[in-house]
């Protein structure tokens, strides 16, 4: 009888510690987390201490599960992101759940912390720009690079590229008309004519050409690219302008090239074709790319819609629109959308504006990398203005906006994988 109890405690024993190794850590993302930005935060933090992640795509929101850990309870803790510990017998449920063939759902595994760079200028504060400021507000790492770095071969250390809000044609912006003796804008151009010169490069378009092709050439290579507002469109200009001069005399010293329209060469560009510049240079708009601002609009009344993606058989587009809400507050900018007719066929959008040609964000694949474009200077200040105060992200910490820049930062992590129970 005591051998038998002996035995009886030993399976309990073991059973128990069999249970407790299969336990979890759920992240859910639906509309109970507290702190959706800092939700990223803390799966990027854990996968650089070697802590694998999967994400539940359309489960509660792109809910993440990892292995249970105390020093990740902990952490959650500390930066206020909501979480809950569950069996190995509810983990099993869930990935049941989400791999039944009757539920738009799967599983894809989270496996290294992405090396993650932003094309910043060195005049760079990082309230100047949506990404880098949710990356600080998130506590995701990143390092700066620049001209410099991207023509020395530096790009083939990240796995994730950021363009700040540059302008790859040369025009400094266009912000001509209304800044051109502004102290900032006087500073910009000397700062961009000084890089052109000590680089080598006769005028600063020439510079941003060239970086422009290294950029592409990082996507080619496997890399993934994203850019927001004015970097996604004047990124393909410039891809595109590259045989002719799209610049006036107030930008490079020399007037533009009189065909340099017919001159465009679209299967240069990744995204966008068939568009037609404008070459007013005291117009604030590159091309016809853009969809002007409609300043009637308020941030009560403008909207964009997320598409719904097979998580099962299109796993990149559901991992870039995972969010708690369908319909996401839209957000103005120098680039604010993209008119439908100028997207080539091969790119993939991701939302757009109903009943509108209007497309505010899209994806697709350039060699063995993928390229992001997402319309818009700021997700949580509809309008912004040069000197307007930063965007306290602590009064936005579930923000639908945010969320899908952060998306695309976990992205060069994910594998496709079937997750057994």
């Amino acid at each position: 009888m005591i051998q038998r109890s002996f035995w009886l405690v030993l399976v309990l024993v073991l059973a128990s510690g069999f249970c407790a190794a299969q336990s979890k850590l759920l992240i859910p993302m639906d509309n109970s987390q507290d702190d959706h930005l800092k939700a990223y935060g803390i799966i990027y933090w854990s996968l650089s201490k070697g802590h694998q992640a999967d994400w539940l795509l359309n489960y509660r929101g792109g809910s993440f599960m990892i292995d249970y850990a105390e020093f990740v309870a902990a952490e959650c803790r500390i930066r206020g992101v909501s979480f809950q510990p569950i069996s190995g017998s509810q983990a099993a449920a869930i990935y049941s759940e989400v791999q039944s063939e009757s539920n738009n759902m799967d599983v894809v595994r989270l496996e290294q912390a992405p090396k993650i760079a932003v094309y910043v200028p060195p005049t760079f504060q990082p309230w100047d720009d949506a990404v880098t400021l949710v990356m600080q507000y998130a506590e995701i790492p990143y390092d700066k690079i620049w001209d410099k770095e991207v023509l020395n071969d530096q790009l083939k250390k990240y796995d994730w590229i950021h363009l700040h809000h540059e302008d790859f044609t040369g025009q400094y912006g266009k912000f001509y008309s209304s800044f051109a003796n502004a102290p900032w804008y006087l500073q910009q151009v000397a700062m961009l004519e000084q890089t052109a010169t000590e680089l080598g490069f006769s005028k600063v378009s020439k510079l941003k050409l060239a970086v422009a092709d290294e950029l592409k050439k990082y996507v080619g290579n496997g890399g993934f690219l994203f850019a927001m507002c004015s970097a996604t469109d004047s990124y393909d200009i410039a891809l595109a302008a590259r045989n002719t001069d799209v610049c006036d005399v107030m930008f490079d010293g020399d007037p533009p090239a009189a065909n340099a329209q017919n001159a465009l060469d679209f299967s240069q560009t990744l995204a966008f074709q068939n568009f037609t510049l404008e070459m007013n240079p005291y117009i604030y708009e590159y091309s016809d790319i853009d969809v002007q601002p409609n300043f009637n609009s308020t941030a009560e009344t403008d909207f964009f819609t997320l598409f719904d993606f097979s998580a099962k058989h299109d796993p990149v587009p559901s991992m870039l629109t995972q969010c708690h809400v369908g319909v996401v507050g839209g957000f103005m900018g120098q680039t604010t959308a993209f008119h439908k007719e100028f997207i080539k066929k091969n790119v993939i959008v991701l939302a757009e504006k109903e009943g509108t040609d209007e497309v505010k964000y899209l994806t697709g694949n350039y060699g063995r990398g993928t390229f992001t474009f997402y319309g818009g200077h700021d997700p949580e200040d509809y309008q912004h203005a040069v000197s307007d105060p930063p965007t306290d992200l602590s009064l936005h910490k579930n923000s639908p906006g945010y969320r899908l820049i952060l998306n695309n930062i976990l992205f060069p992590s994910a594998k496709k994988k079937k997750q057994k129970t």
